[in-house]
């Protein structure tokens, strides 16, 4: 494949990604080192996607508004190939630009949360839907094409660099295929130069076209590679983070150390700050601040629990407090360890016998789903036959 740009050596990539993230730095304040290194090496890695399996999405998300989230996603667009800044874009224009532009997009998307957030309308599924399917080399989304009965079924190409911005959170199959950059606010000792386009974008677009030149340098190094994981790093983020750790791999030096330091913790901080569905966080905040070493409650003294646990949504379940129906139907999900649903069973105290959840039963699914307690690990509580119904403590 021929190319207008001068060849840089691979020697040379450890510098051209320091060069990248010096350009950041100049006008985005991330929350960590970490994310400095990981938004580098997802600017390089856009250069290089037929070399992989899957692409990682980028989300800058933070709670307030004024973040730098749109920032940041303004110095991406002047480093990746082919941008495309898809604010308020259809489900239907996105897979229609990547299948169908002279050069594959690199799709940029500000202001996500209209389009996710709970009261937002709109063809928000089908958005879900290319921002997933196109993760993974070699997806497509099949539409029906043509006017009236004369339709014929056709599959349009997915496959692309994703990066987005918004308030909130996403859905949580895109949170588990993304790359998780947590913007807050500048404290007023941090401080950035302002960013002007007429005269920052072309420095931007030099530095996009080196890397466009490097990575046809390491195009077949990459291509194939598998880098090796961080131990504690397995399953979906090991596949978010295996194109980043390849450029990584491929620029040397520091490169290599710094990217598995910032995969472990960026990996680390998602698990703590997104227990994952809500039925992750029931489990979790029913081992950690529910039972908590008891191995039997009642009901309604489980419900007592989670209401009055702070920053917790038990209290308000769309508009309404979280009741035992609603906790049945939540816990009948997830399995025991015999392979029953988890379910409410007798439990006596004195003469009078209440519904109530044994710890046991929900031993096998904490031990599955939950991320590791924050401090002293539960020990195993000993089986409980079933039939049996000891007293309460």
């Amino acid at each position: 494949m021929t190319n207008d740009h001068p060849a840089v050596s691979s020697e040379d990539g450890a510098r051209l990604l320091d060069e990248v993230e010096a350009f950041h730095r100049r006008f985005n304040v991330f929350p960590s080192e970490a994310a400095y290194v990981a938004v580098t090496l997802w600017d390089a890695h856009a250069h290089l996607l037929d070399a992989f399996d899957s692409t990682p999405r980028l989300a800058f998300l933070s709670p307030e508004p004024g973040s730098g989230k749109s920032r940041g996603l303004e110095i991406v667009q002047t480093l990746v190939p082919h941008p495309m800044v898809a604010a308020n874009a259809s489900a239907s224009v996105l897979f229609r630009a990547v299948g169908g532009l002279e050069s594959r997009p690199t799709i940029l998307f500000d202001e996500i949360d209209t389009v996710f957030n709970p009261k937002a309308g709109g063809d928000n599924e089908q958005l879900r839907g290319f921002i997933n399917a196109g993760h993974r080399r070699g997806a497509g989304m099949w539409r029906c094409v043509g006017d009236g009965s004369n339709q014929q079924v056709q599959e349009f190409p997915s496959y692309c660099a994703v990066a987005v911005a918004g308030l909130g959170s996403l859905p949580d199959t895109i949170l588990t295929r993304s790359v998780i950059i947590r913007m807050r606010r500048r404290a007023p000792n941090e401080h950035v130069e302002p960013y002007r386009q007429r005269i920052h974008e072309s420095q931007g677009n030099a530095l996009r076209d080196r890397l466009t030149a490097w990575a046809e340098t390491v195009r077949e190094r990459i291509d194939g590679a598998f880098p090796e994981m961080p131990e504690e790093v397995t399953d979906r983020p090991a596949d978010v983070w295996e194109p980043l750790l390849a450029v990584a791999d491929a620029a040397g030096q520091a490169w290599p150390e710094r990217a598995r330091a910032a995969c472990v913790e960026l990996v680390n901080a998602a698990k703590i700050d997104d227990k994952g569905s809500v039925g992750i966080r029931l489990l979790t905040d029913l081992r950690d601040h529910v039972f908590n070493g008891i191995d039997r409650l009642p009901t309604i003294a489980i419900l007592d629990r989670l209401h009055a646990m702070d920053e917790a949504p038990w209290a308000d379940m769309n508009g309404k407090p979280l009741d035992a129906r609603g906790l049945s139907r939540m816990l009948r999900e997830y399995m025991t360890a015999d392979n029953a649903p988890i379910a409410a069973r007798n439990i006596k105290s004195g003469t009078s016998v209440m519904k109530g959840y044994y710890a046991t039963d929900l031993y096998d699914a904490w031990q599955r789903y939950c991320p590791p307690p924050p401090e002293s690990p539960l020990l195993p509580l000993p089986p409980l036959p079933r039939s049996s119904e000891p007293l309460i403590r």
